[in-house]
């Protein structure tokens, strides 16, 4: 269970990526007590846990400053999520243990499978998928071997489709049934992908896992900047609200 401060640090965070305060707005930690309706100590070390996250720096005054992520900041967060799963399928795949926990990861591709088959992409779908997704790349990182790798990952964590397992929708997709036999296409291209990470692994093929690793995390990279040329205001509220580990939306 989070502590109190971490759910105020995840309170605070939501509401600096959706613009609640300006860029280069001070936090004042009366008016967070105030807001949040908690005392100063939680305050203080939510705050200091978003000082770490560079979401907000301490000012030459008292209190803090706003330094809300940018959509560059996410992208260069995904390259560097991108060389760490690759790593950590290199990793695994040459683990003498890595037999251990192919199970898990079978079980996430026949999930995603059975669901894109069945041509659902409903609400429960949607969670099922993700919670499938989730577990075929958490496993890759705890099972790597390097504790660093996971360790890294989790302290980037916090941006918008940087959660482990994050999956990209498209809010169109409901638009057309074109619009959802492309979000259903794109599903299996990706977890087409899992499958030949999966076989590289269980055949200690480590080139071939982290090649293909990171190839599919690379497509994260290639929806953002679709998503750019097609709103040229794009922000990073937006993009949360294309991450399927914030939203039900779809995948793209």
């Amino acid at each position: 269970m989070d502590t109190i401060d971490t759910e105020l640090a995840a309170r605070i965070r939501d509401d600096i990526i959706h613009g609640v305060y300006a860029e280069d707005e001070r936090l004042s930690e009366a008016k967070l007590c105030e807001t949040h309706q908690v005392s100063r100590t939680p305050v203080r070390l939510a705050l200091r846990r978003l000082e770490r996250e560079g979401i907000i720096q301490r000012g030459e005054w008292r209190g803090y400053k706003i330094q809300s992520p940018t959509i560059s900041d996410i992208l260069q967060a995904v390259q560097v999520r991108g060389h760490l799963e690759s790593l950590a399928a290199r990793l695994m795949a040459q683990s003498p243990t890595r037999a251990e926990h192919l199970p898990d990861m079978a079980e996430a591709i026949r999930v995603i499978d059975d669901l894109t088959s069945q041509g659902r992409l409903d609400e429960d779908a949607i969670h099922q998928m993700q919670a499938a997704n989730k577990v075929f790349h958490t496993t890759m990182l705890e099972a790597c071997g390097n504790e660093y790798v996971n360790f890294t990952c989790q302290q980037i964590s916090h941006l918008p489709m940087l959660a482990a397992g994050s999956m990209v929708f498209d809010r169109r997709v409901h638009d057309s049934p074109d619009q959802i036999e492309r979000g259903i296409f794109r599903l299996r291209i990706g977890n087409a992908q899992h499958q030949v990470i999966y076989e590289a692994i269980k055949h200690g093929d480590a080139v071939r896992a982290e090649g293909m690793t990171r190839e599919h995390s690379h497509t994260m990279i290639e929806y953002i900047e679709t998503f750019e040329k097609r709103d040229e205001s794009l922000t990073v509220s937006d993009l949360v609200a294309y991450s399927a580990a914030e939203s039900d939306l779809l995948k793209s």
